[in-house]
């Protein structure tokens, strides 16, 4: 019999820890979530400031590491960038703001494809994990970015025209009242690449807290990565 998705739901899936070491030798912590049968995708996430409590165990990426996939088939990996603690671990380190993080991304990215042989891979920001995938998550194996709340705080426009060279799809996730970027300002600041898409959330904020926000994000994950579009169930 199904039951309700609760905010504390753990569906099944294939789950474990792994370290990764970067070119400037940084061990980052990390955990894959797959599917019991065949992934039919994955999203590399990464995670909001570390400064300000962002991590890979944030709500949003620990909901969808537990729900994803089981529910659509998508593999999650997430990770704590340099000098970030979590539940789950320790990356040794120190924050960089965004800059450093950037080898941290290039060997989470080897690690998809060399490692776990992962295809249709889409790399998911989220807050500061926005920035840091707009300003390094340029390799050419990933099918392209999904952006949650995103606050273009340290992008520049010439970091954010390079994608204007690079057309791979750009799905931009604005919630009506975020606290850093609303979406009629989302418009304009993105509008330098004419790309990418902003879809506009009613009622949402910075954080997505609520179900019916963390519904909609993991829903238009799935879409983006599988083509499934319809909203993911309420029940399991």
């Amino acid at each position: 019999m199904a039951e309700i998705i609760r905010p504390s739901s753990i569906l099944p899936a294939q789950r474990s820890l792994f370290h990764v070491e970067t070119a400037d030798g940084i061990d980052l912590i990390g955990e894959v979530a797959s599917p019991i049968g065949e992934s039919r995708g994955a999203i590399l996430c990464l995670h909001p400031l570390p400064t300000a409590g962002g991590m890979m165990d944030s709500h949003l990426y620990k909901k969808a590491a537990y729900r994803l996939p089981a529910m659509a088939g998508i593999t999650v990996i997430r990770f704590n960038t340099r000098g970030t603690t979590s539940e789950q671990g320790s990356s040794t380190g120190e924050f960089d703001n965004g800059k450093a993080e950037g080898l941290d991304v290039a060997a989470m990215l080897s690690y998809c494809f060399d490692v776990l042989k992962l295809e249709n891979v889409w790399v998911v920001g989220w807050s500061f994990g926005t920035d840091v995938a707009l300003q390094h998550a340029k390799d050419g194996r990933h099918k392209g970015l999904i952006l949650l709340s995103p606050p273009l705080r340290t992008t520049t426009n010439e970091e954010l025209s390079y994608w204007n060279t690079d057309l791979r799809p750009i799905i931009a996730l604005v919630p009506e009242l975020d606290d850093y970027l609303k979406p009629d300002e989302a418009i304009l600041r993105f509008s330098l690449v004419p790309h990418i898409k902003i879809i506009a959330v009613q009622g949402a904020k910075h954080l997505w807290l609520g179900e019916p926000y963390v519904n909609r994000v993991l829903s238009e994950i799935n879409s983006i990565v599988t083509g499934d579009q319809e909203a993911l169930p309420l029940e399991f």
